[in-house]
């Protein structure tokens, strides 16, 4: 007579032997209501594990996977609950296929340990084989100490399989408690990180250690909290204001992506064409004054919609996700309304990845450029302006996606070549008649090219005038760079949106093989 092991309770086994059929089918449902009974209290006001997977994905669509695996015993604490801290399996979003991780802060923490890596690591391989989105919402204290070197061994092995998976399929991770230590740097390999205000934190060092350490004093929000990571150090996308917004949020982002890299974006029925008559207005005659750019681009996409990404880390360039004629497209444009949208190295990095997510996932670029240039500076200089700005202009000239850009104002020197210049591979560049293209702006040129007539001058007030104005007739304008083909039309304003639709129809075919290689090397 043989027996079985069915736990009774968290932890604990009870001997029994089995009967036939029907006690058996009893005796499974017996352990699958153990299986996922909580592991502990959790913090108030949250979800549970299961809770938030039933909140993200469709009514009943969730089957999960490795219910019933157990941590290795490990020590002198010999508690093995099923599932081992970490729910994983499939569903749908909308209709369309995910795959879901969901870490329970219940079960020891929510820590990683061995088999608790391994039901991360086979979801991933899982997601990978069948092409569809991997989403991991993330409430975990670290590595499981207890466990050692094997828990560390898991989180490489996770990270590998991000690596693998990044460019093939979407990742997006979801911070709804602590992210620290070495569970910090698979989300930052991901596409997409969204954080919950005042419930997330992720960080490699926790404020006790550092203080220890360095003997300074700070806290996990400032550290590493959710607005942090958003607004000071870039590590988050998206900042939720509680846990139903950042779910909402992943649904929302979601049907903007396609499944994986060889499948299109979803396609919906066209959105609503905003009325442009109104651009005709937007760009202020006063050359330095400030308008925003987000008017220019809701009157642009479908229904007025953009879905920023980062919109909290460096403001003075915008990226988004928006539909134009119901189609996906990433927008990138210079936002004037902080620091007259130049380009710093957050600005650069930030478009840099953007880009470049949209390009490994056939998502047209649409371009919008009002950019005095790069951000000079002896503090910029020293931060790696050069190597870290040249990473958005490797990124726009690798991008073999359809690229439409349009000048809306100034685009000046290294501005003008980065902010998909047609000599960076852009397919269809319009300018605006309040165009400026140029070496610089009138003001720099005149007292680099006329500082000696200037000084001579018996009214050198009276001759910058005529000066600047000449140079604003000649070279403040989108004609030389059309006459050499740079743009290929200058358009009203209001005609934005119908000739944008043009190119983007025109390009859907497009075909831009690249050179046969391992990767490029991007200045990291």
């Amino acid at each position: 007579m043989s027996t079985e092991v069915t736990p009774s309770g968290p932890g604990d086994t009870a001997t029994r032997t089995p009967g036939g059929t029907a006690e058996r089918v009893a005796g499974l449902e017996h352990r699958r209501e153990r299986a996922v009974a909580p592991g502990g209290p959790r913090r108030r006001g949250e979800f549970s594990a299961r809770e938030r997977i039933e909140r993200l994905v469709d009514k009943d669509s969730f089957t999960e996977t490795g219910l019933f695996v157990r941590a290795r015993p490990s020590g002198p604490d010999s508690r093995r609950p099923c599932g081992d801290g970490v729910i994983t399996g499939y569903g749908t979003v909308d209709g369309r296929r995910v795959c879901v991780f969901a870490q329970d802060s219940t079960v020891f923490g929510g820590s990683m340990g061995e088999a608790f890596g391994e039901k991360t690591v086979a979801l991933m391989e899982l997601a990978l084989k069948t092409g569809c989105p991997v989403i991991g919402l993330n409430d975990s204290g670290g590595a499981r100490i207890q466990e050692g070197v094997a828990a560390l061994a898991l989180y490489a092995e996770l990270v590998r399989r991000n690596v693998k998976a990044s460019g093939v399929i979407p990742q997006i991770s979801v911070v709804l408690g602590p992210c620290a230590g070495g569970a910090a740097y698979s989300p930052a390999i991901t596409d997409f990180t969204v954080m919950v205000d005042g419930a997330s934190h992720m960080f490699v060092t926790g404020p006790d250690v550092i203080e220890t350490v360095t003997g300074e004093r700070t806290t996990a929000e400032e550290l590493g909290g959710a607005r942090t990571s958003n607004t000071v150090n870039g590590n988050a996308h998206f900042l939720a204001a509680d846990e139903e917004d950042a779910l909402d949020t992943v649904r929302d982002l979601l049907s903007y992506l396609p499944a994986n890299n060889l499948e299109p974006p979803p396609e919906y029925a066209p959105g609503h064409a905003p009325a442009g008559a109104g651009l005709d207005e937007v760009v202020p005659d006063r050359l330095g004054e400030a308008y925003d750019m987000r008017d220019i681009l809701h009157a642009v996409v479908d229904d007025g919609e953009l879905l920023p990404v980062q919109e909290l880390f460096a403001p003075n360039i915008i990226c988004a996700l928006a539909r134009v004629e119901g189609r996906s497209v990433g927008v990138v444009a210079n936002q004037p309304l902080h620091t007259a949208g130049v380009l710093d190295i957050d600005a650069s990095e930030k478009a840099a990845r953007f880009v470049r997510f949209c390009d490994a996932f056939g998502i047209p670029l649409l371009t919008f450029a009002d950019v005095p240039g790069y951000l000079s500076g002896v503090r910029q200089e020293q931060a790696g302006i050069i190597r870290r700005g040249a990473k958005l202009l490797y990124a726009y000239a690798e991008a073999t996606v359809p690229k439409v850009t349009v000048v809306v104002r100034k685009a000046y020197g290294g501005g003008y070549a980065v902010m998909g210049s047609k000599h960076l591979g852009a397919d269809v560049n319009l300018a605006w008649p309040t165009a400026r293209i140029a070496v610089m702006g009138a003001e720099g040129a005149v007292g680099v090219l006329h500082r000696r007539e200037l000084a001579a001058s018996d009214d050198p007030e009276a001759l910058r005038a005529r000066l600047l104005d000449a140079y604003e007739r000649t070279h403040g304008t989108p004609y030389p760079a059309a006459e050499r083909g740079y743009v290929d039309a200058v358009i009203a304003p209001r005609e934005t949106r119908e000739q944008v639709c043009r190119a983007l129809r025109a390009l859907r075919g497009k075909r831009a093989p690249m050179p046969e290689r391992r990767h490029g090397n991007i200045p990291l």
